[in-house]
């Protein structure tokens, strides 16, 4: 992975990861879920907004703005008990958001594979997260175009 690509707290983030054994990834990954912000107002009032992510087991819906400052906030909403796809979420919300739209689609698509869990978690939950990060990118591309 080209380390210039990735922003600092997405290093941040897969650093943490890496510094963990494996059977404690999980637990941080549980943080993580617990930290998914809830939506604001104005999308959770419109679901018609928010992009299903079908790669995903659990439904799992996405929202990405690009600010007039071309600065990313992405939203997600994932269920409570399905913790992991709500970690993955968290983590591209807290990864991405206040990056800028250049930034963001520089991030390596195989960010989700950097971070140490596909020993954890089952290579459908790891292409989950990669096709979050796949519609993250198609929504800023279509808003920048």
């Amino acid at each position: 992975m080209d380390e210039q690509a990735l922003p600092e707290q997405l290093a941040d983030i897969r650093d943490d990861f890496l510094a963990l054994e494996v059977k404690t990834r999980l637990q941080l990954l549980l943080e993580f879920s617990n930290e998914l912000p809830e939506l604001p107002t104005q999308y959770a009032d419109h679901p018609d907004l928010l992009e299903r992510v079908v790669e995903c087991q659990s439904p799992v819906f996405i929202f990405v703005d690009v600010d007039d400052d071309g600065l990313v906030h992405m939203f997600a909403t994932a269920p409570r008990e399905a913790p992991t796809t709500r970690g993955f979420a968290s983590i591209l919300v807290q990864g991405l958001s206040g990056l800028s739209a250049d930034d963001v689609l520089a991030v390596p698509d195989d960010y989700p594979n950097s971070i140490g869990l596909t020993q954890a978690v089952s290579p459908l939950r790891i292409r989950g997260m990669t096709g979050m990060l796949a519609r993250v990118k198609r929504q800023i591309r279509v808003k920048t175009a």
